[in-house]
Order: C-alpha cells, then structure tokens, then sequence
C-alpha cells in the first residue's frame, strides 16, 4: 500500500492539460542483453504482445486528447521503444542523448535527426545523459537523477542550454536506475494553488536527495517497494488523469484519495526490458 498524507482533492478540481508526445513502435524490441537488472537475455520475449501493450498505451493517449508523433524504429536497436532516454525538449531546443552503454549508443542520432527534421535546435552533447529517463520538469525546476546512468556533469550542461535550477538527485537502487522509474511528475503545470506536486520511492535515493524532496515537495506521494517495482512511479500524468502500471494498485488507490483518475495499462511484456508507460513516452515541448 502506498503512504501519502491526507489531503484529498475534488477530481473535478484537477485539470488536465493536453501535451504532445513521441513514440517509437517496439517493432524490434527483444531483450539480447543485459543493462539493468531487469533485463534477462536468457528468457523469451514476446515482440507481438509488446506491440499490442504498446499500441493500447497509444491509443489511450489518443482518447485522452493529447498528439502523438512517432520516430521510425531502428533494426538492431531494441531499446529504441523507450522514447523517453532520446533526450529532452523544452522551449523549442532538443537537448540529444549520450548514452551510458554502448547497445544504446545507436539510438543518440536517430533522435536527434529527428528532432532536427521536426523543427527542434539540437543541442549535441558532451556529458552521459538519458534524456527524460533522468531529467524532469517540475514547474521551473529540472530534477536531474545520477548514479547509474546520467552523469552528475550532465546536470551541469543541461542547465547551462536551458537556463533553469537543477537539482541533482543520487539513485543508490540499481532496479531504479533512471529517474523516473522512482519518481513522477504528477502536475506538469504548477497549478494557481501552489506547488506541482510529485509521487517517488524514498528508499531509491541517498539520503541527502530525500531531505532535499521532502523539503521541496512536503505534500508528494510517498509510494511503496510493491508498487514500485512494477515501476508504478514510471507514468505519465496530465495534471487530471494518471496514466500508470496496472499492477500499481497502492498507488492507484493513493492517487484517487488525491483527486487524481488514475488508468492502469498493461505493458508487462515491455517491463522485461526495464521500461513503462513513461519510459515509452518523450514529452516535445515547444
């Protein structure tokens, strides 16, 4: 069960804001190696299911009014699905990606040509970093996460290309090995009332990043290891409705007590590769 303070809020309080996405179709997604700890080359994948639990996350995306823009999947790169790693959008500039490991190396033009093509400036850059996989937007903030993936150098370029505060956060759970697979952006618009809010895995981060989120964000949800490792914290949200794991039934429930509609999804076969909803989602901020 999920642990969060008690401060319900009306649904019919919360707004949802369109937003406008880039997704890649897992065409060629298998697990042939092994980053993460949830990968296991050794067990079969299925890539006709991950295509229909792909392909529902879109079509609830869709339904709920927002864009969809899609990149064309790359042979031999079957990690290109998670979308999120391909970098970072704001105002215009797409800051490209740097991968940690050489598998994914490949995935780092493909996006940022992409984003060339589509009307994005492409900042290429100089440090280790996974894109929206360790940077998040809160409000005016970028929360940065290190440790595994992203390096703590990166944060420092990325504030210097898009001029906003930075706070680095240090993952120590290599099952949480990017930023949003242990925390989420529940409000990507800060509402009037005051601070956008968040949910994240206290036990993910040192303990100098737990006093600096508590501090920032007293109200967050503060969700549980059950929930967490179906990476329940690694959702989309559009300020009213919370896309999400299925299986994240605690959090499910702490979000309603918040007024926000959580949507469960099932994309069980894309977990096997480490990845979730917002794993498989780029927001493209103009």
């Amino acid at each position: 069960m999920s642990i969060t303070a008690p401060s319900p809020t009306p649904l019919a309080d919360r707004t949802a804001v369109p937003r406008t996405w880039l997704m890649c179709r897992p065409d060629h997604f298998t697990v042939e190696y092994r980053i993460n700890p949830w990968m296991h080359p050794e067990a079969p994948t299925d890539t006709s299911l991950a295509l229909r639990q792909w392909e529902r996350l879109r079509e609830v995306y869709l339904e709920l009014g927002h864009e969809v823009h899609l990149i064309d999947p790359v042979p031999g790169l079957p990690d290109m699905v998670y979308a999120a790693n391909g970098g970072f959008t704001l105002d215009g500039v797409a800051y490209a990606p740097r991968f940690a490991h050489a598998e994914r190396a490949g995935e780092a033009p493909a996006y940022a040509d992409w984003f060339a093509r589509n009307g994005f400036d492409v900042v290429l850059p100089e440090e280790v970093n996974e894109g929206e996989g360790d940077f998040l937007l809160v409000g005016d903030t970028i929360l940065a996460g290190t440790g595994f993936r992203s390096s703590g150098r990166s944060h420092e370029e990325i504030g210097r290309v898009f001029g906003r505060e930075v706070v680095t956060l240090e993952l120590v759970d290599p099952r949480f090995y990017h930023l949003d697979t242990a925390l989420a952006v529940l409000d990507p618009v800060a509402p009037a009332s005051g601070e956008a809010n968040i949910a994240y895995l206290p036990g993910a981060f040192d303990e100098r990043s737990r006093q600096e989120l508590e501090r920032r964000y007293p109200d967050a949800i503060l969700v549980s290891d059950a929930d967490a490792v179906w990476l329940g914290l690694n959702c989309i949200s559009d300020g009213r409705n919370v896309i999400i794991a299925s299986r994240a039934v605690g959090f499910e429930q702490s979000l309603r007590e918040r007024g926000y509609n959580p949507i469960g999804v099932d994309l069980s076969e894309l977990l096997l590769g480490g990845g979730g909803v917002k794993c498989c989602t780029l927001e493209l901020r103009r």
